[in-house]
């Protein structure tokens, strides 16, 4: 694994509140936070309700921006920019269940609950201080 896959892993790691952006079908920018949390692979995962808004833009284009990190101790961040799945397949959901979830679907079987998942295919780690981010770039990405 390389030094920078190593650093985003870092930040991107832990389960962490990050600002996730997708395009409306007008094309315009829509944000909203989210609570995410990656793999070591860089594959990040939220939980959203099926009939939300985003899944509706996701499903309308799939190019997607998540931006995260900056916070007390943590003065990088990043700018990921990925492709979004959303998956409502049992394994998919159970995968990714956590019992904080609770105080939004009744479990990992209820019809509400469904999870995005992101496949980042470039990554920005920026710095505070340097104008030029470290870029990760995922072969063969768009």
């Amino acid at each position: 694994m390389s030094d920078l896959k190593l650093r985003i892993l870092q930040i991107l790691g832990p389960a962490q509140q990050a600002s996730f952006a997708t395009l409306t079908g007008q094309g315009k920018p829509w944000v909203r936070y989210v609570f995410c949390q990656a793999d070591e692979d860089l594959t990040v995962r939220f939980a959203t309700f099926r009939d939300s808004r985003k899944v509706a833009q996701i499903r309308g284009n799939p190019e997607v921006h998540l931006t995260c990190g900056a916070g007390p101790g943590q003065p990088r961040y990043l700018q990921i920019q990925a492709l979004a799945e959303f998956h409502t397949d049992p394994p998919e959901l159970l995968r990714f269940w956590k019992d904080s979830l609770q105080c939004y679907f009744k479990g990992p079987d209820d019809p509400n609950y469904g999870v995005v998942v992101l496949r980042p295919y470039r990554i920005e780690l920026c710095t505070p201080g340097s104008l030029t981010p470290e870029v990760w770039d995922k072969e063969g990405g768009p």
